[in-house]
């Protein structure tokens, strides 16, 4: 049996954390033994298989009191004991942080570690931090998995020579929803509410669209990041006296049951590494206007006006004018959704972790063949 271990900082409702839920609970199903190292748990987190080990790695409480070098260096040997301990197959890693931590842990244990990129490199590793240790570990990386090309071209060559591009699965609970009979008069997103998903452009975008289609609401679905954007988005909100249509909805464990109702779902983002929450969409059939934002994941899964409308980034009249169209033209916006849904197929758990099986699969018989 093979063990494969992940390590990221928890399972919050996240990008990663979902992606890194929905796949080790598929490998957990085809007899893969899976741990998965996390720094701390949340609150809210995604559901795991009962096979699948959690193990705390993080700080413990006698180590509060310690300084902010002492505390890296612990969360580098509690890591390092776990993989001496465990020896798992290869290990995989998520987002920047434990990327780097992965990478020095496992140092001349012998167990290939492979770095997952989520984010917009240009925007998360452009720190001087990150031009110091990129050039250092990502060359200690057995291999890396990337979202898209865009994200792959950022790091060293001799890295992307032994990487692989693999898109987000999407969960199951998405997959082969009914369409509604009726939709609602209601344009809706779904997400964190963050800065760089720029919200704030949607809901300016929608006081505009209401002037039009005054029997409209905008629902935004998703939690609190804790970064300012949803004080911002409240005070557009009592400025504009949009209390009655514009709402935001907090987190939902059924979004499968709630976004198809809606009309239209409206993506806003300035940039992302591949949105969960867009793939969704689309996987439930809704008519979609979408940023064609960096790092290049909305322009792989849509084609413009095939299956989503395309718009440049931050462009308010763009957006507006995409929401009004697929509101004026039912048909049209009805065609985009079915061919939307196709992507499910193309990105289902199963599709998705056959990917991942064979990528680990080309990196354990390379770590044998040294």
């Amino acid at each position: 049996m093979m063990k494969v271990m992940f390590h990221l900082n928890c399972l919050e409702q996240g990008g990663a954390e979902r992606v890194v839920s929905t796949l080790a609970n598929q490998l957990c199903r085809e007899d893969y033994e899976i741990i998965i190292a996390t720094e701390w748990q949340g609150d809210v987190e995604f559901p795991l298989d009962k096979k699948v080990r959690r193990i705390h790695v993080g700080l413990r409480e006698e180590d509060e009191l310690k300084n902010r070098i002492q505390k890296i260096m612990l969360r580098f040997r509690y890591l390092r004991n776990l993989i001496r301990e465990e020896k798992p197959d290869i290990v995989l890693s998520f987002t920047r942080r434990p990327n780097y931590r992965a990478l020095v842990s496992a140092w001349g244990l012998g167990i290939p570690v492979v770095p997952a990129v989520r984010q917009d490199p240009k925007s998360y590793y452009n720190s001087v931090v990150d031009k110091v240790l990129i050039p250092v570990l990502y060359p200690k990386a057995a291999g890396c998995v990337f979202q898209t090309e865009e994200q792959m071209q950022y790091f060293p060559k001799t890295l992307q020579n032994r990487s692989v591009v693999i898109m987000n699965p999407i969960n199951d609970k998405y997959l082969n929803v009914p369409k509604p009979e009726i939709r609602e008069k209601v344009v809706v997103q779904s997400g964190r509410i963050v800065d760089f998903k720029n919200q704030e452009l949607l809901f300016r975008a929608f006081l505009r669209v209401h002037e039009k289609h005054p029997d409209y609401q905008l629902k935004l679905y998703g939690g609190d990041s804790f970064d300012g954007t949803k004080e911002r988005l409240e005070m557009i909100i009592k400025e504009a006296h949009a209390e009655e249509y514009i709402r935001l909805m907090g987190p939902c464990d059924d979004l499968e049951k709630e976004l198809p109702k809606a009309s239209v779902y409206a993506f806003s983002s300035d940039y992302e590494g591949m949105p969960n929450a867009l793939l969704e969409a689309m996987a439930l059939g809704m008519p979609i206007v979408a940023t064609d934002c960096p790092c290049g994941a909305p322009r792989m899964v849509i084609r413009n006006e095939w299956n989503g409308l395309l718009i440049s980034v931050k462009d308010i009249d763009a957006m507006t004018a995409g929401i009004n169209r697929l509101i004026e033209d039912r048909e049209f916006a009805e065609k985009l959704g079915e061919h939307a849904r196709e992507i499910g197929v193309r990105l289902s758990s199963r599709a998705i972790a056959e990917q991942w099986k064979a990528y680990i699969a080309e990196i354990i018989h390379k770590r044998f063949e040294i």
